[in-house]
């Protein structure tokens, strides 16, 4: 992006995500925080880089109608001169491209990566190296995942100290929720549809995406579209789900049909297998 049009650019690609969360009917509340947001930096009389320079991720969320998702956002624009959100909105994004951005993280290691561990995001990654999943993955270990942890946490721009606390992620029957809305309305033909890129040389518009909210959260479903989902024809029952709170911090997860032991057949929640089990335990969902 050129230096002097930093702030207009940035606010573009706000305004593409707005309009098509709008074409997706997505909720009033985040099509209007990205219009917001945009005309925010359209009216700054500096560029918001400068601010990112001197003040950090901070000095955007003190901006008016400016929160830390979106800071974080506008960050990313700043350091990548993309949006990650507005790929996946548009179906482009691929997972494996986004986590070989770390150094250490070749092509096999992305994949070995995403396939164990369905991460999406260089969030999930983060998550994935605190809480000690990411150091279980082959070939990588403690010092390894420490040395990624690190890279992620250089290329979100945060550091120790200033990384803000994670709250709790929706819980598993939310998610399993939105699991089965998305899936029926999906069934049923009552959803857009959008054109990945990836695994559709025909450019046709078959993947469905639903956005919802419930709890106070707001949820992006669709189909995993990935190299692994379609290797084990696994297109049609994999959902991955985004969630944002109001802060439009993101998190994801990815809903599955289990195929062995006592959640055989059922939907659960990938890495919150145990949660699932005694959800059901307590009574059916």
């Amino acid at each position: 992006m050129t230096d002097e049009r930093f702030n207009e650019e940035a606010a573009d690609l706000l305004r593409k995500c707005a309009r098509l969360l709008r074409e997706q009917n997505a909720n009033p509340f985040r099509v209007n925080a990205y219009v917001h947001a945009a005309k925010t930096l359209e009216e700054l009389d500096r560029d918001a880089r400068e601010i990112l320079r001197e003040e950090g991720v901070d000095g955007l969320i003190r901006l008016p109608a400016i929160g830390s998702g979106l800071a974080a956002a506008i960050e990313e624009i700043a350091r990548t001169g993309g949006l990650s959100q507005l790929e996946r909105l548009r179906g482009r994004s691929s997972p494996e491209e986004l986590l070989q951005s770390v150094p250490g993280i070749g092509p096999k290691l992305a994949e070995t990566i995403h396939e164990t561990l369905h991460v999406e995001t260089l969030e999930g990654l983060e998550l994935a190296a605190h809480d000690g999943s990411l150091a279980a993955v082959p070939g990588i270990g403690a010092r390894r995942a420490e040395g990624i942890r690190a890279g992620v946490a250089a290329l979100l721009g945060r550091s120790a100290a200033s990384r803000r606390p994670r709250g709790e992620p929706p819980d598993v029957a939310t998610l399993l929720a939105v699991d089965h809305e998305y899936r029926s309305k999906a069934q049923a033909g009552e959803l857009p549809t959008i054109a990945p890129r990836r695994f559709n040389p025909e450019g046709r518009s078959w993947l469905p995406i639903l956005h919802t909210e419930r709890g106070g959260w707001h949820f992006t479903a669709l189909f995993s579209n990935t190299a692994r989902a379609h290797q084990l024809n696994r297109t049609d029952d994999w959902v991955v789900i985004y969630f944002y709170d109001d802060d439009h911090h993101e998190g994801q997860c990815t809903v599955v049909t289990e195929t062995r032991g006592a959640l055989a057949n059922l939907r659960v929640v990938r890495g919150r297998e145990a949660e699932c089990r005694h959800m059901i335990a307590g009574g059916p969902r």
